[in-house]
């Protein structure tokens, strides 16, 4: 898989001020993937994400992702090479519409494709009757969806899916997963998900990193990620 690699992290550590999180994480998703990072609260896994962003900065290791060495890139420049980010709490601009949102996202895919409004609208249809309302009037789970398409404006490559499921009800959630597995499906786009709900990563992984204190500790397979039993020991339940 190295070979043909989308994404590959390569011993990186990171933290917040004084303090390493990330113990030096090894990791590899190939295009077209759907792999989750599973593990209790307060291993580093969302860390993880904003070192991937670029919205913060390494302290050791290294970043390939498309082809070459994004290390030192910052938020922007992932961005703009692939990298759509939907964090947790998903942080819509509120006092925007739903339509002024998505064409924040317009920017991150400049260059790579013409945005496509209508996959978009069919995935998330609740947005398109919408376009109008301000998007901090909505719900959670309408927000996390606006947060998805946000991303998925700008054509990414890799997704990084940040805990989707918080505070949403189950029944958005398995909407979400579906989309997501849909999505992966027709554009090939890859996805990197953290997350602590069961369900939806059984439904949704193809495989899993298991972390503890800041390092990946164990792989789950294909047949382990789809074993509730098996995920459910690396979660806080």
């Amino acid at each position: 898989m190295s070979d043909q690699s989308l994404l590959k992290i390569s011993g990186l550590r990171a933290g917040y001020g004084g303090e390493t999180v990330l113990q030096g994480v090894n990791l590899t998703i190939a295009p077209g993937e759907i792999v989750a990072v599973v593990g209790r609260n307060g291993v580093g896994k969302s860390t993880l994400m904003r070192t991937l962003t670029g919205l913060l900065k390494t302290s050791g290791g290294t970043i390939h992702f498309n082809g070459r060495d994004a290390t030192a890139d910052g938020a922007d420049a992932r961005a703009r090479n692939g990298i759509g980010y939907i964090p947790q709490g998903r942080e819509v601009f509120p006092e925007l519409t739903i339509l002024e949102n998505l064409m924040v996202g317009e920017v991150a895919g400049k260059g790579r494709g013409t945005p496509d409004y209508e996959t978009v609208y069919r995935f998330f249809p609740i947005l398109k009757e919408r376009t109008r309302q301000r998007a901090g009037t909505l719900s959670g789970g309408q927000q996390q969806q606006l947060a998805i398409a946000r991303a998925m404006i700008g054509n990414p490559a890799l997704m990084l899916l940040d805990e989707p499921s918080e505070g949403i009800q189950p029944s958005i959630i398995k909407n979400i997963a579906r989309n997501v597995r849909t999505l992966n499906a027709e554009t090939g786009v890859a996805v990197l998900l953290v997350e602590q709900n069961l369900d939806l990563i059984v439904s949704l992984a193809d495989r899993g990193h298991v972390m503890e204190k800041g390092r990946i500790v164990a792989e789950l397979g294909p047949d382990e990620i789809r074993s509730r039993n098996e995920v459910r020991k690396h979660l806080t339940i």
